[in-house]
């Protein structure tokens, strides 16, 4: 199973991005990055690296696994937590990136439950919503979803793996299944952490 973790940084991500876009999407993506690392600030992930860390992973897969070129698919895959993680307005996103890629970053954010709502079918109808999403944004929530799974046994809470794993399996296997790009990485990292469905 291919992991995705080879851009820790924007320097160690930029030279790559090169050989495969074009200067003008480049540069338009270190500004997305400069926005999204603004804006996560010192968070972490779960295992206490950058929380951007996971940002550039998840541009990675875009572009390693789905052959991503689109600016705004690109750009919504470096942004897609800036709202739902941190203070920043989807109206903020829109005014610097314009409509496109605001569209994708809403579609991708999970919204907050309302007063009575129950959080677990609120979560279960946010992720059934992908079902019915468009291509490009399932680019950016597979890439994301990817990111997010490729290293789940570095997680603090067992309880963590094991929940995580039957969702993805759940919910975003069959969004896998369905694409010829997102397929076969989705199966072989089903096949790696399998022993967590035992939990």
């Amino acid at each position: 199973m291919k992991v995705f973790d080879s851009w820790q940084t924007w320097p160690e991500a930029e030279p790559a991005l090169r050989e495969r876009l074009s200067s003008d999407v480049v540069d338009s993506l270190a500004g997305a990055y400069e926005f999204a690392e603004r804006w996560h600030g010192d968070q972490v992930r779960p295992a206490g690296e950058p929380y951007v860390e996971h940002l550039l992973q998840a541009l990675e897969v875009a572009v390693e696994v789905a052959g991503a070129t689109s600016l705004p698919v690109l750009t919504a895959t470096l942004l897609h937590d800036v709202v739902e993680d941190t203070d920043c307005t989807i109206e903020e996103v829109r005014d610097r990136f314009g409509p496109e890629v605001s569209d994708l970053v809403a579609w991708v954010t999970k919204p907050d439950p309302g007063p009575g709502d129950d959080p677990q079918e609120f979560r279960q109808r946010y992720l059934g919503s992908f079902g019915e999403a468009p291509a490009d944004v399932l680019v950016v929530k597979l890439s994301d979803r990817y990111s997010n799974v490729q290293r789940l046994d570095t997680h603090p809470r067992p309880a963590k793996q094991a929940s995580y794993y039957a969702e993805t399996v759940r919910w975003f296997m069959p969004l896998a299944a369905g694409s010829p790009v997102f397929k076969a990485p989705f199966a072989q990292w089903q096949e790696k952490f399998g022993y967590l469905a035992e939990h």
